[in-house]
């Protein structure tokens, strides 16, 4: 049960109002103070904000773009705003510790110190039985330090990140075809690009503003639109062509694809000599073009008209619906195939992943958790020993690898857990059994926000939110830009980088050399260790970005900035050159596999999650702690097939894994056969499968078997058990 919470508690812009209870909702009745300059942290775009912060107590009084940043240069989307300015969450406003089973407001020290001794038990048993989570709402600078806190004081193998649950499969292809992780093109090759292919991603929805910058391209002669998702998509909508392959056989349409290329004679023969090796191999590991078709579940006419595309300019862009399968890195390396084939890895074409979470891009290059910061290779023993100085620890106490993702964080059963910015109860597939493992655990749950993981724990740490933090954050075209603070921090609320560096240092005295180290100093503590990697952020600082707003690494001086990766059009023509061993771009040659979990008479249908417009980062900013009802996308058709199961317009969706009862929604968009569920609902990942990429351990969340049953009148849905298979 959570403590009622005082007045005094709460963060408002202006006096404390009389007679609320929940702290969520704001009043805007006061004096505010001057623009701030920030950036936006909904989303990877990376939009500029400025914010006016309240003259009297503690709130963001108004927001909007920032038309001097050279992002975004003004745009900002609706729900960005909203979720800064006033974001509908339920307000973490004071330590907790749980004391006879509940949660009770405490003090700072004895918060913290229970944290710390729950923490130091479980290390002094074996450094693995400590697992960290961090995730891609932290800023550069907090996600660097915990990453330090996890690898270089802990010395756990047991630390990732939310961010491999939506962008593992893409950053490991890129590692494989390239030789460094994030896309080669910028956002100013949307406008050179004359086709603009968006594959199992929904920017629509996830990126507002970057569609907006893909319609506007599309509205130039000769430029389209194409849309690869089986679902007819609110992107799908907007694109002038819809190629719908059945869920989970993206890889089998690439190769298709690719196929086609290859019987037309429409390789870039020229650039694929220069530039790259293993096309022979790929080439005679290729399927038939119409066979693969068929297997993707599309027509001839459909494969055309992508490889048609690639003809052009075309810049290829991927989300989620190619990442979270068990295939997911071999569909992202065939991707890349397509673009490297057609000799699209120059401006206005390239590879394109979209990037979910705010910074997800800067988790992966400053936390630690796949790679050390700056892309240094995590096995090899010259950055280990470099790292290790850096950061003044014994080499030995650095894990050996990067451990197991965060799926199977949680499934190695860790005697202690913490939790910062991320909700793993709702977010994590299988989510049942995660509840199960993290009940059992010591908890630390470090959130802005309640959340179904702050239910469970032992300690709550209230942490500082947009607008209330100070920091960097990386877009997912690889500019960093600063995150400012226009709002004073309540007082029983404290910023990530503060809590993080706090228990860093009463584990392991000296890890930081301040007790509570500025985000500046950390900054230049991270940028100086990329000095002369892949991920070179050396030549940015805080004052470079005050005088340029954003700064696009590589950067390794103070006055380059990144641009197009791999590529040189120099006077001696086009040149390319790729961090690999070989010096080349390499091809792949996966094929489709079968799906982990292909229907059957049981469980005859396919269930597949995707993103919704206000669900977003299990939507506890958007949902303020009331969850509402699950809404289930179904075709009518399949509606009418399953009518037995429909009651005053509500479903019970079943899989092997757990029940949950939804609200229907007939939608033509569908396919027939597929049940279409919101990510981001805390129900939704009840039922999804945690079967993983073995590659990127990226779990499966897009097709499970699935089926349709009656609701009951049962207080809550149940897990499905093995011997209700046959009913």
């Amino acid at each position: 049960m959570r403590p009622h919470k005082q007045p005094n508690d709460r963060r408002v812009c202006g006096k404390a109002a009389e007679g609320w209870t929940d702290g969520r909702t704001r009043r805007r009745w006061c004096r505010v103070s001057d623009w701030v300059p920030t950036t936006c942290m909904r989303c990877a775009v990376g939009c500029g904000h400025v914010q006016q912060g309240a003259d009297i107590g503690y709130g963001i009084a108004g927001t909007r773009g920032d038309a001097a940043h050279p992002v975004n240069q003004g745009l900002a989307c609706a729900r960005g705003i909203r979720e800064s300015q006033d974001p509908d969450g339920d307000w973490l406003t004071r330590p907790m510790v749980r004391s006879d089973g509940e949660l009770r407001q405490t003090t700072w020290d004895v918060a913290l110190s229970k944290a710390v001794e729950g923490l130091r038990r479980a290390h002094e048993r074996d450094p693995h039985e400590v697992a960290v989570l961090g995730s891609g709402q932290q800023t550069n600078e907090a996600a660097y330090a915990l990453g330090k806190v996890a690898r270089g004081g802990f010395g756990t193998r047991n630390y990732d990140a939310n961010t491999t649950l939506c962008m593992a499969s893409a950053v490991t292809a890129y590692y494989q075809a390239f030789g460094s992780d994030a896309p080669p093109c910028t956002y100013s090759d949307i406008g050179e690009a004359d086709r603009h292919v968006v594959w199992g991603a929904n920017p629509a929805v996830a990126h507002p503003v970057l569609f907006r910058w893909l319609r506007q391209a599309a509205d130039e002669e000769g430029v389209a639109i194409v849309v690869v998702d089986p679902v007819r998509s609110e992107t799908a909508e907007n694109a002038e062509h819809h190629v719908a392959p059945e869920p989970g056989k993206d890889l089998a349409l690439a190769r298709a694809v690719l196929a086609r290329v290859v019987e037309t004679d429409r390789v870039d023969e020229a650039f694929v000599d220069e530039a790259t090796e293993g096309f022979d191999d790929l080439r005679a590991a290729l399927p038939d073009a119409a066979t693969a078709a068929a297997e993707a579940g599309v027509g001839m006419e459909r494969v055309d008209l992508l490889a048609d595309a690639l003809d052009r300019r075309a810049l290829v862009y991927w989300g989620m619906g190619v990442n979270q399968h068990v295939q997911g890195t071999e569909t992202a390396r065939a991707l890349i195939d397509l673009t490297l084939a057609t000799g699209n890895l120059r401006p206005g074409g390239g590879p394109f992943s979209l990037t979910g979470q705010a910074n997800s891009m800067g988790t992966r290059i400053c936390s630690s958790k796949g790679s050390w910061p700056g892309q240094r290779a995590f096995a090899d023993p010259n950055h280990r020993r470099t790292v290790a100085d850096h950061w003044d620890v014994p080499v030995g106490r650095l894990p050996n690898d990067t451990g197991p993702g965060p799926v199977g964080v949680v499934e190695d059963g860790p005697a202690a857990v913490w939790t910062v910015a991320t909700n793993p109860v709702a977010g994590m597939p299988e989510a049942d059994a995660v509840r199960e493992t993290l009940d059992d655990a010591f908890l630390v749950a470090q959130d802005a926000f309640h959340t179904e993981t702050t239910e469970l724990a032992d300690v709550v740490l209230p942490a500082a939110t947009w607008g209330e933090s100070e920091g960097t954050t990386t877009n997912m075209e690889r500019t960093i830009s600063r995150v400012r603070a226009a709002t004073e921090v309540p007082s029983g609320v404290r910023p990530d980088l503060d809590i993080v560096a706090t228990i860093g240092n009463r584990l392991f005295p000296g890890l930081f050399g301040d007790t509570s180290p500025d985000p500046e100093s950390v900054f230049a503590e991270f940028a100086a260790l990329t000095e002369g990697t892949v991920a070179d952020c050396s030549g940015i600082t805080y004052d470079r970005l005050e005088d340029v707003h954003a700064v696009r690494w590589p950067a390794p001086d103070a006055d380059s900035a990144g641009g197009y990766r791999y590529h040189d059009d120099g006077e001696a023509g086009e040149d390319w050159r790729f961090p690999t061993a070989s010096g080349r771009a390499q091809f792949s040659t996966g094929r489709q596999a079968s799906l982990p979990e292909p229907t059957d008479d049981d469980y005859p249908l396919t269930l597949t999650t995707a993103r919704e417009a206000d669900g977003y980062n299990t939507g506890v900013r958007s949902r303020g702690g009331r969850s509402g009802p699950l809404v289930a996308r179904i075709n009518p058709a399949t509606v009418a097939a399953h009518d037995d199961a429909v009651a005053d317009d509500r479903v019970t969706v079943g899989t092997r894994r757990g029940t949950a009862t939804a609200r229907v929604d007939p939608d033509e968009g569908v396919p027939e056969g597929l049940v279409w569920l919101p990510i981001h609902h805390p129900a939704t990942n009840r039922l999804t499968l945690s079967d993983r990429d073995p590659q990127s351990r990226e779990p499966n969340f897009k097709q499970c078997a699935a089926r349709l049953v009656a609701p009951t009148d049962a207080a809550e849905d149940r897990a499905a058990a093995p011997a209700d298979a046959d009913d």
